[in-house]
């Protein structure tokens, strides 16, 4: 389409014209031309970046020419420039379990500056905000036609009030949307309606304006929709909150690692295989608080579906997003999936004049560098316990046999996986695996027995490719007489209804119905926690041989304690591979070499009898997968079902606290809030509350997933007559501060290096006894002891949960000093006052020699504390001796300095405010 470029009076601001469109753009031509520097080897991902300085320098908004002028430094300097710059994303995804607590914050803003002085209205979304009710569906019924209406039914049961506390923000707030429940997960709704690629708004002078779409997200996976070329990361409710506020996210200009793909997938493997050789590959290589982008001639072979598998998983392999620029593929999928055929371009045209364009001749400077041949990518799975726990199928089993082997003490490696190119044959090492008869059942459960076996998760259940595949593989088995063994729960959980338009159009959902994976929902399901009860038997034969019984989920994350309490090892797996275990119902079976089941002649069949060629799948895919699915199931997003339409709620600018609910209470954070900053103080006197090894991820310090009367959360509800039937789970009450604080350090699989052999939220309280940590935490602060968490590496690491971060202030922590941190985390707890520090000098908890039972004293905070400080700590040990060490404060930037003054960001944000007013 003819485009044309028109002078506009600002130094980078032009006029584009396409078709019959004509928009304002800001140049990054133009900014080199205008001596700002040169750009042109910047990847597209950081391009992005660059263009929200050029359109936010223009209007006065704290970026710099400096800031624009770092930009070219960067590519100059071999893809460094670690300048601090402020970034304002277009807008904000979030999905329920994060977007309760964060609209409960905003109400309890508003409360805040009316006590302030100031008016109720100024707490309001700036960016627009979409909230996907995605997270609460849980899997009660399965296995039935009549399952997806009974979880409905029993959501609706569980979740009405925080339904009306979110339809009550939706009326009370502008710019807040919500996606009503049974409508899909947040990343896939957002990769196939709400993204636009390239975003248009009205100016102050109401001229139309293009730009990047961009966003931030209250939950880690938003990297999904860097597959589409969005730019777009997770962040904690507590930092999405103030974007949508309109306070820019202070960060540094990162690091960018080109991936290049070459060549394409071979006969036999799947996008999921794909993405998690990527993840082990990204994990080695260390990406942590880096950009990734995907490049090569290996795009022209991958649909941006499993480019979004790709995406997705960024978490995974600890990048901040993992970025593939607009190509024509971007152009496919944006008109299959509906979208405007304006807009549409609109992308290309704006895509080519301002240099985010993949063409043959992409090449632009990377900070580092990686490669990978598809061709070489074999079927695989990731576990035990890490997504990054690469296993390729064929020695799925015998990994297996090793993680039973540690668990039982037969093997004394201390990482199952790591060991696995190692490992003795099976038949030559002690067999360890137990079994234990059923009750009620003729059949014996064992170690490796498979007893969650679910299609779900945003990760994989976007992508028609995997899940066709699934539906073949079923009806394949399906016609030979294989079913499901009667001890698997299986389950499909889609990401929209597009997918059950797809399946039922090909016919498959009938198959996938005859094997048990019947629909259960469209949300997140067993990838959070949400799998629901397995049956009553199964869970007593676990423990009473305790076993180690396994999950395999289409998912992304396999952190201990997730899935289900009666599952120690979790398994990721392509949703094909899903359905295999489901038949096989045994990890211990080597799936690429040993028969599944027996067909209805009495024949042995194997894996490959029943999986389905590459040319099968695309078939299908292209038959089903239409543009017309799309525009139908998206025609009325936000009206949702009856169900939804009956919520009653109040019109009222601030929130009437029910005062005896158990899902939503107001916060603590700003009550008897002063209008004046605080300063930054000293930490003396303190005590240790917990210490924690390494990969300790934000499901160990804030667990989702359901929990016991018996814990500290259980025994509040329970004296609150709420019986444990309708505990529902920990992520599903993240809008009351009382349960959650007392879900802080309670997974059941956390281990706390203070005690020995002991898993759960357990420390020793200010007595020395064994006790809970909620307890001790209690206990402290009543004393006035301020506490510290001591921690090794990567820790924070999985989803982007604010209440991670909430929970550990709440419990009185001052300070966390671990050997690193993955980005969010550290974030969160900046964003809540929470001090974050770094060992240095080679020091770790183990070298320190701690016990928990040290005071910790840290000095060099109080003053003139300048960002990356290194200031010392002095440990007190129990026998009197002392030894000081340096730590390096955590609060990276001059304005995270700022929010940590005030007691977090929200803080900041209200006093501003109220001062404006």
């Amino acid at each position: 389409m003819p485009i044309t470029v028109g002078q506009d009076t600002s130094k980078t601001r032009r006029t584009l014209s396409v078709g019959a469109q004509s928009v304002a753009y800001y140049s990054i031509p133009a900014a080199e031309a205008a001596g700002l520097g040169d750009f042109s080897k910047l990847p597209a991902a950081l391009k992005v970046v660059l263009e929200n300085m050029l359109r936010f320098e223009d209007g006065g908004f704290t970026v710099s020419v400096d800031d624009i002028k770092a930009f070219s430094d960067w590519a100059a300097k071999g893809g460094k420039n670690p300048r601090e710059i402020a970034y304002r994303p277009a807008r904000v995804l979030m999905q329920d379990f994060t977007g309760v607590p964060a609209v409960v914050d905003l109400a309890a803003m508003r409360d805040g500056i009316v006590a302030l002085g100031g008016d109720a209205q100024q707490i309001n979304p700036l960016n627009p905000v979409d909230l996907v009710i995605d997270h609460s569906v849980m899997i009660d019924e399965f296995g039935n036609p009549r399952a997806f209406q009974m979880n409905v039914d029993r959501e609706y049961e569980r979740n009405m009030e925080r339904y009306v506390f979110l339809k009550w923000g939706q009326k009370a707030f502008n710019n807040f949307r919500v996606v009503p429940p049974g409508t899909g997960i947040c990343h896939q709704v957002n990769l196939e309606y709400l993204a636009q690629t390239v975003w248009t708004d009205t100016d102050q002078a109401g001229e139309t304006v293009a730009y990047p779409d961009t966003l931030v997200g209250t939950d880690s996976h938003t990297t999904m929709v860097n597959g589409l070329a969005v730019l777009g990361w997770g962040v904690g409710g507590i930092e999405a909150e103030a974007a949508m506020l309109g306070q820019p996210i202070s960060m540094l200009i990162p690091e960018v690692v080109g991936f290049k793909l070459t060549g394409a997938m071979v006969e036999g493997t799947t996008a999921t295989d794909l993405v998690l050789k990527v993840v082990e590959m990204l994990r080695v290589k260390g990406v942590v608080g880096k950009f990734v982008e995907f490049y090569g001639e290996g795009l022209d072979h991958l649909p941006l579906a499993d480019r979004a598998t790709i995406a997705n998983m960024a978490p995974e392999y600890g990048a901040t997003c993992g970025f593939f620029p607009i190509d024509n593929e971007t152009l496919r999928y944006l008109r299959q999936t509906g979208r405007d055929e304006d807009r549409i371009a609109l992308v290309e045209a704006y895509a080519k004049e301002n240099g985010f364009w993949r063409g043959a001749d992409y090449a632009p400077v990377y900070t580092d560098t990686l490669e990978l041949d598809m061709g070489t990518i074999v079927p695989a799975i990731s576990g035990p316990k890490r997504p990054q726990d690469y296993t390729p199928l064929d020695k799925a089993a015998q990994g297996f046999f090793k993680v039973v082997s540690e668990y039982r003490g037969e093997d004394d490696s201390n990482d199952a996986h790591d060991m696995l190119n190692e490992a003795p044959a099976p038949d030559t090492m002690v067999d360890p695996r137990k079994s234990v008869k059923v009750k009620g059942e003729d059949y014996e459960l064992r170690d490796g027995s498979v007893v969650i076996a679910s299609i779900t998760s945003c990760t994989n259940t976007s992508n028609p490719y995997v899940m066709i595949g699934a539906g073949l593989v079923a009806r394949k088995a399906r016609a030979l007489g294989l079913t499901r063994k009667p001890w698997v729960k299986t389950s499909l959980a889609p990401g929209s209804q597009v997918v059950s338009e797809y399946l039922e159009a090909a016919g498959l959902q009938e198959d996938l119905d005859a094997l048990g994976f019947n629909l259960v929902g469209y949300g997140c399901t067993t990838c959070i926690g949400n799998s629901g009860p397995i049956q009553k038997e199964l869970s007593e034969a676990i423990a009473e041989g305790d076993l180690v019984a396994t999950s395999v989920l289409s998912g992304n994350r396999n952190f201990e304690g997730r899935i289900s309490p009666d599952v120690r090892a979790n398994y990721l797996a392509s949703p094909p591979l899903v359905v295999a275990y489901a038949i096989a119902g045994d990890m211990n079976i080597d799936l690429t070499n040993d028969h599944l089941g027996i067909d209805k002649d009495g024949n042995p069949v194997f894996l490959k009898d029943i999986w389905p060629t590459n040319a099968e799948i695309a078939e299908l895919v292209e038959k089903t997968v239409t543009r017309e699915a799309f525009m139908s199931k998206y025609a009325d997003v936000f009206k949702g079902d009856e169900k939804w339409q009956a919520v009653e709620t109040t019109d009222s600018q601030t929130y009437d606290w029910p005062p005896q609910s158990t899902y939503v209470q107001n916060p603590p954070y700003f009550r008897g809030m002063s209008a004046e900053a605080g300063t930054i103080s000293d930490i003396s006197g303190a005590k240790v509350l917990a210490i924690l090894g390494d990969m300790v991820t934000t499901d160990h310090i804030s667990p989702a997933g359901s929990f016991k009367e018996t814990t500290p959360a259980g025994k509040y509800l329970t004296e609150r007559q709420v019986a444990p039937r309708d505990f529902n789970s920990y992520g599903s009450r993240r809008g009351n501060h009382e349960v959650m604080m007392r879900g802080t350090f309670a997974n059941i699989r956390i281990r706390n290096e203070m005690l020995d052999g002991v898993e759960g939220g357990y420390t020793k309280g200010p007595d020395g006894a064994e006790t809970s940590i909620f307890d001790a935490s209690m206990a402290y602060q009543e004393a006035g002891t301020p506490l510290v968490i001591f921690a090794g590496e990567q820790y924070g690491a999985g989803s982007s949960r604010d209440w991670a971060a909430k929970g550990t202030a709440l419990l009185g922590v001052k300070a966390v000093i671990a050997e690193s941190f993955e980005r969010i985390h550290r974030s969160n707890l900046v964003g809540m006052g929470v001090i974050p520090f770094e060992l240095t000098g080679g020091d770790t908890r183990k070298s320190l020699g701690l016990k928990g039972d040290e005071t910790i004293a840290i000095s060099g905070l109080a003053g003139d504390l300048k960002p990356l400080s290194e200031v010392p700590c002095t440990i007190t040990y129990a026998d009197g001796t002392v030894k000081v060490i340096q730590l390096k404060c955590r609060i990276d930037t001059e304005v995270e300095i700022e929010y940590v003054e005030n007691g977090g960001v929200l803080h900041y944000v209200l006093r501003n405010l109220a001062k404006a007013s």
